[in-house]
């Protein structure tokens, strides 16, 4: 008798949790898939148009049989060259555009990548926490160790790096920032980036900042990039995306700029896993770049008001809000007594009950339990719906408390 075939995945895999925003994206296409008008809170998903201009070119380029062949792995030279330019423009970062710039597949594949080049076993990481999973799961798949970090204040951030590089046997390799952060819309200043380069020097780490929310600011707040802080060259790179700024998320155009060595290393790994990006969408990513800064401006714009009628009606409902001055999301605490049943329960329930959906924060690790992670992407109106929706839901849920048919606690439906 034959023995049963078996599939065997590597040892990393039992590393990796089922991703939980699939889990919840899932859900929501099902609805959707029988006549349920879901309203997604949930995905940093852009639902706005890329500029006009952008589109066609894409269009006029993709129509010569040139632009069919495989692309220059690294990025088109005009491309990097325009993203030096735009650095030069906006923070007066001087890069030559040549080996100090690389062209990625978005952020996400870039940063994956580039840990693979610099991370392996015995290496240990230092991630702020909570983190979009990609900042953890890109080391733990190069088979580094991770190490979190709470988020707090910039003070209390430096001492506790300070400390944890004092104390590990080796030291991290690595510290990997996000800046405006992904979930938690945090900010950071010059003055933070200036300490981060003085640590990085004296406890020899590099330094990663995944800058994707770059220019996506509200109330007059400029984000400063890592690589305007004297040093940081030396120590560290920086990824841009033109996802956000653009509305160019299903395009899968990004960059790596800075520290030459680091660039040269992600694009030897590059070299082996993939041919690059469509040549017609890397021109048309120079089209942006070059002309498209008042896009972005409307566009932040657009945001801001959707935050704007998001915080507010939180409020009116009770919930505490911490306006966020920089990114597409709110991240917001679950008010009691609901916290009780943890951010998976309370956001499944709300796309049960109220047709919206949210992303737990849980999904981004642990610290983030008991948030929520708030997308602007709906118009308006549509988050205004969403708003009543959810208070109508809670309603339903006080009523079921109150007769005891429903348990607060984690794990228990109540049923």
């Amino acid at each position: 008798m034959n023995k049963e075939f078996e599939i065997r995945f590597a040892d990393r895999m039992n590393q990796l949790p089922p991703y939980l925003f699939g889990m919840i994206n899932k859900i929501k296409m099902e609805k959707r898939w029988n006549g349920d008008d879901v309203i997604d809170l949930g995905m940093g998903n852009p639902i706005d148009p890329t500029p006009e201009q952008v589109t066609g070119k894409l269009c006029d380029v993709a129509m010569d049989p040139k632009t069919h062949r495989y692309p220059v792995a690294g990025g088109m030279k005009n491309l990097k060259r325009e993203i030096a330019l735009y650095y030069g423009r906006h923070y007066d970062v001087n890069l030559n555009g040549n080996d100090d710039v690389i062209c990625t597949i978005g952020s996400k594949e870039g940063i994956s990548h580039l840990c693979l080049a610099l991370l392996g076993p015995g290496d240990t990481v230092l991630v702020p926490a909570p983190a979009f999973p990609i900042h953890v799961y890109a080391a733990v798949i190069a088979g580094a160790s991770v190490l979190r970090i709470a988020l707090d204040s910039e003070e209390s951030f430096i001492r506790q790096l300070t400390g944890m590089c004092k104390a590990l046997y080796p030291g991290p390799k690595l510290v990997m920032l996000n800046y405006p952060h992904n979930p938690t819309g945090i900010i950071a200043s010059k003055e933070f980036f200036q300490e981060i380069v003085t640590l990085a020097r004296k406890f020899n780490f590099m330094v990663i900042n995944d800058f994707a929310y770059a220019k996506i600011t509200y109330d007059g707040y400029v984000a400063p990039s890592f690589l305007e802080v004297p040093g940081a060259m030396d120590v560290g790179v920086e990824f841009g995306s033109f996802s956000k700024s653009y509305n160019m998320a299903g395009w899968r155009l990004g960059y790596c700029v800075g520290n030459k060595e680091m660039v040269g290393g992600l694009a030897k790994i590059k070299g082996y896993y993939d041919y690059g990006i469509f040549s017609a969408i890397q021109v048309a990513g120079i089209v942006a770049m070059r002309d498209c800064d008042d896009s972005i401006t409307e566009q932040v714009a657009v945001y801001q008001k959707r935050r704007d009628v998001l915080c507010d009606g939180l409020v009116r409902m009770g919930w505490t809000v911490n306006v966020p001055k920089a990114g597409m999301f709110l991240w917001v605490r679950i008010p009691e007594p609901y916290v009780r049943m943890g951010s998976i329960r309370f956001s499944v329930e709300m796309m049960n009950r109220a047709n919206v959906a949210v992303a737990p924060g849980a999904g981004f690790g642990e610290e983030g339990d008991g948030y929520l992670r708030l997308a602007l992407v709906e118009n308006e109106n549509r988050i205004r719906q969403a708003l009543k929706q959810v208070r109508r839901a809670l309603s339903e849920m006080d009523q079921e408390i109150a007769a005891g048919t429903f348990n607060l606690e984690q794990g228990d439906s109540g049923e």
